[in-house]
């Protein structure tokens, strides 16, 4: 952890805040980022004291201002610099892509605090966050069409889910800078802030999952509502749901729920992500990248 360069992770009473720092950039994305982000989500999900995840920028101005486009030492700017003949190549693979599939598959829910400028891959990293919190002062752009390229991160595939199509297509074909309470009403954000109140609501939700609830049930239903939610049938959700409920209403945690709840008493859950997942999870086959 002590090796990080441009993103800080500070882990106390249960909760992990990752912070994007590159204060003379605006926090501008770059491959090393990404790489630091992924490493980070590596650690929070390994350690069973954390509870939530909560992902800010540094400063007030800015969570990220998208890809760094003038990266140091020059390069290219959107994708590795190499020719390829296989697109299959996975020097081709886009790195924001990189980072929302394994944010996607995080064990811990993740709390975004947005706290200024989100453009470009800023945005879009934010959409597999299971809550989204922005500061008054957040301003919100995928700005692809206006730099030439598509969008990336996978966010077609997360941006319609959350929004809707018509208001993704807008967004995505106009590549217009848009406020916070227009990503209110979209729906892209779960409530907007003072600056200065953005980290105090975004640790109370946190707070709130970490004192009250069991790792194990939140991991699961992380897991079956962005993955079941997207399926094509109900019975998709049935045979989990019916699996999940028979292996965890005969855990230790269960019983603690239970307990807690007649004793009338805060809950001490003892079963953790390492150890006391259910025996078929996960239930899918991950896809590679071909």
């Amino acid at each position: 952890m002590s090796d990080f360069t441009q993103i800080k992770l500070d882990i106390a009473d249960g909760i992990a805040t990752i912070t994007l720092h590159r204060p003379e950039k605006m926090n501008a994305f770059t491959r090393t980022m990404m790489q630091e982000f992924i490493e980070a989500l590596d650690v929070t999900d390994a350690d069973d004291s954390v509870r939530a995840v909560i992902v800010t920028g540094h400063g007030d101005r800015a969570f990220c201002a998208g890809a760094d486009l003038t990266p140091e030492g020059g390069g290219h700017v959107f994708s590795d610099p190499n020719p390829v003949e296989d697109l299959s190549d996975q020097r081709v693979r886009d790195g924001g892509g990189r980072l929302t599939l394994r944010l996607f598959n995080s064990q811990k829910p993740l709390i975004g605090a947005c706290n200024g400028v989100a453009v470009g891959v800023g945005a879009t990293m934010q959409l597999p966050f299971d809550i989204r919190l922005c500061s008054d002062n957040a301003r919100f752009g995928f700005v692809f069409a206006r730099r030439g390229i598509t969008p990336e991160a996978a966010s077609s595939w997360f941006l319609p889910k959350l929004v809707g199509m018509q208001k993704a297509l807008e967004w995505c074909m106009t590549g217009r800078i848009f406020d916070a309470q227009e990503a209110l009403d979209a729906g892209l954000v779960r409530s907007v802030h003072p600056q200065a109140e953005l980290m105090d609501a975004a640790i109370g939700i946190a707070r709130e999952i970490a004192d009250n609830t069991s790792a194990v049930s939140v991991a699961m239903t992380r897991a079956m509502l962005w993955r079941i939610g997207a399926g094509g049938h109900p019975m998709d959700a049935h045979r989990i749901d019916s699996r999940a409920i028979y292996r965890l209403s005969r855990s230790n945690d269960a019983k603690e729920g239970v307990a807690s709840f007649l004793e009338k008493r805060a809950p001490a859950y003892p079963d953790t992500v390492s150890a006391d997942m259910p025996d078929f999870y996960p239930w899918w086959d991950e896809p590679g990248y071909e």
